[in-house]
């Protein structure tokens, strides 16, 4: 299958929990939605007035989350592809988007090197971490809900309190920007991607 319809770079896939949709966030400043089955494009989001960087979709399936280059985080509904909440406090590109077990909360990296955690019943930022150097350009939430996870270009993982809003480790070891960190769902592993050409992984 080859999806095509974005005019420019695709930055961001996910896919729905029920293996049915894939969004794409693109530099065309467009979030798309596809019907697996078909290979048709059934959604076009329109709303950006930038790159978008990094597309999640909630676990019922029903909104995305969207961050971009304009500096904001977007919500939309899948139903209806309208524009729900727009999520503004970054001063820099937003890089990476993240959305909580639950639903309940999205967490942001960015270029500004800050991480932002919003409520998304009242689109209100709820806490602001910062520690890293350089831009954040990948986070990642526990399974539980109770740390954050970030890489950024800094060669630094750090791990976070999401109650307190703590820095409570810091990984060193890459000799470059760090793109890309996950998570075990036992919350013990962490495996992070850098410009250094490795993969490393590591135990918290």
């Amino acid at each position: 299958l080859k999806l095509e319809g974005h005019t420019g770079s695709v930055l961001s896939v996910v896919m729905s929990g029920d293996g049915k949709k894939i969004v794409s966030g693109s530099s065309d400043k467009t979030i798309r939605v596809w019907d697996l089955e078909t290979g048709k494009e059934t959604l076009k989001l329109e709303g950006h007035t930038s790159y978008v960087t990094s597309v999640v979709m909630s676990g019922d399936g029903k909104k995305i989350v969207s961050g971009s280059s304009d500096k904001t985080i977007r919500v939309w509904d899948l139903e209806t592809g309208k524009e729900t909440l727009k999520l503004e406090g970054h001063t820099g590109s937003v890089l990476s988007v993240v959305m909580s077990g639950d639903g309940k909360k999205i967490v942001s990296g960015s270029d500004d090197k800050t991480i932002h955690v919003w409520d998304l019943e009242t689109g209100k930022e709820t806490l602001m971490l910062e520690g890293h150097t350089s831009g954040v350009r990948s986070v990642v939430m526990s399974e539980d809900g109770k740390k954050i996870v970030s890489g950024s270009s800094d060669k630094t993982i750090r791990v976070w309190d999401l109650e307190t809003g703590k820095e409570t480790l810091n990984l060193e070891g890459h000799t470059a920007g760090v793109n890309s960190v996950v998570m075990s769902g036992d919350g013990k592993t962490i495996v992070s991607g850098s410009d250094d050409k490795t993969i490393r992984v590591w135990d918290l």
